[in-house]
C-alpha cells in the first residue's frame, strides 16, 4: 500500500498534556508528595503509550518518539548530556528526577535555571546553562523511547531531539567565542547518541533545528556544514531529518545541501519564503522532504482546496515518494480535541482543528494528492462548506486592512507629565508594589466553579471576591506596600477574563495548551471582530480604592498580549486584530479613569515574544505592536500614570520600542536571567519609570533581604532612584499566601534599606 501511495504522513510531536491533563494531575500530584516515583513513571507511560496508539491509530506512518516529556524536552537534553549547574551539586551520571525537578523549578535551597519562551511561542522552555562544562551522554531517553514504542506497540518511531547549533543557540554561561568549540564538542556526543540509536535498528531521527529560520550570522554556516558533516560521516546508516520551523529557513540552498537524508520546511508560518526557495533553487532528488502543510500552530481547520494548490506546487519539484505530509510545527502547541468540548457554537466547532484533528486532515490530504480520491470532489465541496457557513454568521464585517500605524501619543512628554504625576502622588524613593495578582486558593477557584453551576448567585459570588480583595488590601497595608492592586481574584486567566467580556472571543472546556511545566493555558479563539461590549474591572477595582487611602491599580491585559496569547483569526493580518483589540481596551482605560482609578496598568508580558524571527521584520512588527499599545494607553489625562509589565524578555534589542510605549512606568520580570537585563541599562539611557524584578515568583523559594538588596544596589548603579521602582518578577497568583507575605515583607524591607541608602 505505501508503494501505491508514495506520499507518506508524519509528525513532529504530539502534545503531553494529556486529553484530561492526565500528565498535569500526575506531576502535580508528585510534587505535593501524594504520587511515589514509581508511580509517577507508571502514569507517564500510560499517558505515553496512550498518545502514541492515537496516532498509530490514525495511520500516521513516522511517528514521533522521544518528545514527550517530564517538564521540558530542552530539559531532557540538558540531563542526557550532563548539564547539570554546579548549585545543584550533581556528581555525575545520570540525572535523579529530584534534581531534574530542581533546575525546573528551584527548590527552598537552590534557585531554578532561567525559564524563557520557545521562539516565537507561548512554550516556555529551561534555558541550558554550559558553564565550561563539556558534555557527557549520561542517560539514553531516545533509545529507551523507541525501545518502549517498539516493543509495547510495534511502532518502529522516529527519535526527535533538539540539534546541536539549536541546543547551542539557546543555552546561557559561555563566552560567544567559545562557540565553535563548544559545538565540535556537542557534535561528538551526538555522534554517541547516533551511534547507540543506529545501532538499535533506528532508521531516521528528527534533528530539530529551528534556530535555522533566525537570522543566521555567515560565519556560522560552515559550522553548521562541518556538524552534519562530522555526524554524517561518523553513522552513516542513520537517516537524519533535519527539522526546521516557525519560519522559512534561512540560506535555503545552503541548508537543503546539507548531508543530512531528509528537510523539514514550514509552508504555512514561511510567509511564502520556504516555497519561493523551493521554486527557485529546486530541491535534492536524493532527499526527503517534510513538507509542513497543515498549520502546527493554529486551531482552524485546513481549506484543503488551497492546501491541494499548494502541495500540487511541491510536487512539481519533488517527486512523492520523498514527500511526508507534516503539521508546521509539532502538535505541542494545540490542544487534543475537538471531540471534548460540545459546549462550542456549531458553526464554529467544525471549522476547527486541534491534535487529533490534524492528524485527520493529513490524510484526507495525502488521499487527495495522489489524485486517486474517488470522492475527491465531495472532500473539497463539504470543506468550503465550512468556510461558507463561517461567513454567513456575520461575525467578521471588517475587511482586510494592512495599515500598522495608528499615529498616537499622549499630550504632553513624559518628563512633563511625571512633574504633574508627582504632585499628584507623593511616593518615597524607590516605591513599592506588586505585578497584579494574588494566591489563587482553591476557595477561590471553587468560587468560580461554583458560579457558573449557578451554585451561587451573582451577588453571593462579588461579596465572597470581596471578602479576598478586602484581605489582600489589609494585607498589603500591613506589609507597606506603596502602591496596591486589587488581587485578581474574579479573573481565571489575565487573557481570557477579558476574552469573556468582548465580542469576537470564543471559549473552550478542554483545549488545554502547555505553556510552562506542568502549568497548562486555554488560548480564547478569535473568531470575530472584537468589540468593547462594557465596563471589566471596574467594580472590583473600585471597590479595593475604597478601602485603601494608598493608590490602587487598575489591571488590564494589553492588546499585543491578548492577540498573542489567543488563537487568532487567519482572515486577517494580525496587527488588524491588535488594533481591534486595542480600541476595546482604550474604552474600559476610559471606564476606569472615569472611576476615579488614575494608576492603570496594561500588561504587555508577550510583546517581545511575538517578534519575527528574522531580524529583518522586526521593524514592522514593532510599529503596530507599539501603536496598538499607545491606542488603548493614550486617551487620559496627563496625570494619570500608565504602567505596564513585561515577562521573560531580552530588553537589548528592543530598547527603543519599549522606550516609544511612553508608559509612565515599567516594570520587568529579571531575577531568573541573572542580570543580563541590567547590561542593557548600562549601555542604553532608560528615562522613564522602571521596576527590575528583585525576586522570582516562579520558585516558591523565599529569597533573602541581602538577595533582593544585591539586585537593587546593581540595578542602582545603572538607573537613577528617581524612577526606580521595586516590584516582585511577575504575578503572584501561582503563589501560596504564606510564601507571598514572607517574600513581600522581605521585599518592602530591602527597598527601605535600599532607599536609606540612596538618600544619605
Amino acid at each position: 500500500m505505501q508503494e501505491e501511495i508514495g506520499l507518506k504522513t508524519s509528525l513532529l510531536g504530539y502534545p503531553r498534556i494529556g486529553e484530561k491533563r492526565e500528565w498535569k494531575k500526575a506531576l502535580e500530584a508528585h510534587w505535593a508528595g501524594n504520587l511515589s516515583s514509581e508511580d509517577l513513571h507508571a502514569e507517564m507511560k500510560a499517558v505515553r503509550l496512550n498518545h502514541l496508539k492515537k496516532q498509530q491509530d490514525a495511520g500516521i506512518e513516522t511517528i514521533p518518539v522521544g518528545d514527550f516529556t517530564y517538564y521540558d524536552h530542552i530539559l531532557d537534553a540538558s540531563a542526557m548530556f550532563g548539564l547539570v549547574p554546579d548549585r545543584f551539586e550533581y556528581d555525575g551520571g545520570s540525572v535523579s528526577l529530584e534534581t531534574y525537578f530542581a533546575m525546573a523549578r528551584g527548590n527552598k535551597d537552590v534557585p531554578a535555571s532561567e525559564m524563557t519562551k520557545w521562539y516565537n511561542t507561548n512554550y516556555h522552555y529551561i534555558v541550558p546553562e554550559i558553564e565550561n562544562k563539556t558534555p557527557t551522554l549520561t542517560a539514553n531517553y531516545l533509545l529507551d523511547a523507541y525501545k518502549e514504542a517498539k516493543e509495547e506497540l510495534g511502532i518502529e518511531g522516529k527519535p526527535v531531539i533538539i540539534g546541536p547549533y539549536s541546543f547551542l543557540k539557546l543555552a546561557k554561561h559561555y563566552k560567544n567565542d567559545a562557540f565553535p568549540e563548544l559545538l565540535t564538542q556537542f557534535t561528538d556526543v551526538y555522534v554517541e547518541l547516533f551511534q547507540t540509536l543506529a545501532d538499535e535498528g533506528v532508521q531516521w531521527v528528527q534533528v530539530d533545528e529551528p534556530s535555522l529560520v533566525t537570522t543566521i550570522p555567515e560565519e556560522d554556516v560552515p559550522l553548521i556544514r562541518k556538524t552534519y558533516e562530522t555526524l554524517q560521516k561518523e553513522v552513516p546508516q542513520l537517516n537524519v531529518l533535519l527539522q526546521t520551523y516557525f519560519e522559512a529557513v534561512s540560506h535555503y540552498e545552503k541548508v537543503i545541501e546539507l548531508p543530512v537524508a531528509g528537510i523539514g520546511l514550514d509552508f504555512i508560518h514561511d510567509q511564502g519564503k520556504n516555497l519561493h526557495a523551493l521554486q527557485t533553487h529546486g530541491f535534492p532528488k536524493d532527499k526527503v522532504l517534510g513538507a509542513g502543510v497543515i498549520d502546527g500552530r493554529n486551531i482552524w481547520k485546513a481549506k484543503l482546496k488551497d492546501k491541494l494548490v499548494l502541495l500540487n506546487e511541491v510536487q512539481n519539484y519533488v517527486q512523492n515518494d520523498k514527500i511526508w505530509l507534516q503539521p508546521s510545527a509539532s502538535l505541542l502547541h494545540t490542544p487534543v480535541t475537538v471531540e471534548n468540548e460540545p459546549a462550542l457554537d456549531a458553526t464554529l466547532k467544525q471549522a476547527l482543528s486541534f491534535a487529533d484533528e490534524k492528524m485527520e486532515e493529513l490524510r484526507l490530504l495525502q488521499e487527495l494528492g495522489v489524485g486517486e480520491s474517488k470522492a475527491k470532489d465531495k472532500i473539497l465541496a463539504d470543506n468550503e462548506e465550512i468556510f461558507t457557513a463561517l461567513k454567513e454568521k456575520g461575525w467578521r464585517k471588517e475587511e482586510p486592512d494592512t495599515a500598522t500605524s495608528k499615529g498616537v501619543s499622549r499630550t504632553l512628554s513624559y518628563e512633563e507629565r511625571r512633574k504633574k504625576q508627582l504632585e499628584k502622588w507623593p511616593l518615597p524613593k524607590l516605591p513599592t508594589t506588586t505585578i497584579g495578582s494574588f494566591p489563587q486558593t482553591r476557595d477561590v477557584r471553587r468560587l468560580r466553579a461554583r458560579l457558573k453551576k449557578g451554585e451561587l448567585t451573582r451577588s453571593e459570588y462579588q461579596s465572597a471576591i470581596q471578602s479576598h480583595i478586602k484581605t489582600w488590601i489589609d494585607h498589603q497595608e500591613e506589609i507597606g506596600l506603596d502602591v496596591l492592586v486589587h488581587g485578581e481574584f474574579e479573573r481565571n486567566d489575565m487573557v481570557e477574563y477579558f476574552g469573556e467580556r468582548l465580542e469576537g472571543f470564543a471559549f473552550t472546556k478542554n483545549a488545554w495548551v502547555q505553556s510552562y511545566g506542568s502549568r497548562g493555558v486555554k488560548p480564547p479563539i478569535i473568531y470575530g471582530d472584537v468589540r468593547f461590549k462594557e465596563p471589566m474591572t471596574v467594580e472590583e477595582t473600585v471597590y479595593a480604592q475604597s478601602l485603601t487611602d494608598k493608590p490602587v491599580k487598575g489591571m488590564l491585559t494589553g492588546p499585543v498580549t491578548i492577540l498573542n496569547w489567543s488563537f487568532e483569526r487567519d482572515d486577517l493580518p494580525k496587527q488588524q486584530v491588535a488594533f481591534q483589540i486595542a480600541e476595546a481596551m482604550k474604552e474600559e482605560v476610559s471606564a476606569l479613569e472615569d472611576a476615579g482609578i488614575e494608576m492603570i496598568q496594561i500588561d504587555e508580558p508577550a510583546l517581545r515574544e511575538g517578534l519575527p524571527l528574522k531580524r529583518e521584520d522586526w521593524p514592522t512588527y514593532l510599529e503596530w505592536a507599539v501603536q496598538a499599545f499607545r491606542v488603548s494607553s493614550s486617551y487620559v489625562e496627563n496625570t494619570t500614570q500608565i504602567h505596564t509589565h513585561m515577562c521573560y524578555s531580552e530588553f537589548q534589542d528592543i530598547i527603543d520600542a519599549i522606550s516609544a510605549l511612553d508608559a509612565d512606568v515599567i516594570s520587568i520580570e529579571t531575577s531568573r536571567s541573572q542580570g543580563d537585563i541590567l547590561e542593557t541599562f548600562e549601555n542604553n539611557v532608560y528615562d522613564k519609570g522602571i521596576g527590575l524584578g528583585v525576586y522570582d515568583i516562579h520558585s516558591p523559594r523565599v529569597p533573602s533581604e541581602e538577595e533582593m538588596l544585591h539586585v537593587m544596589r546593581r540595578a542602582l548603579r545603572v538607573l537613577p532612584a528617581d524612577l526606580f521602582w521595586v516590584n516582585p518578577d511577575c504575578g503572584l497568583k501561582t503563589r501560596n499566601e504564606e510564601e507571598t507575605v514572607a517574600a513581600l515583607k522581605t521585599m518592602v524591607t530591602a527597598a527601605e534599606k535600599a532607599r536609606a541608602e540612596v538618600t544619605s
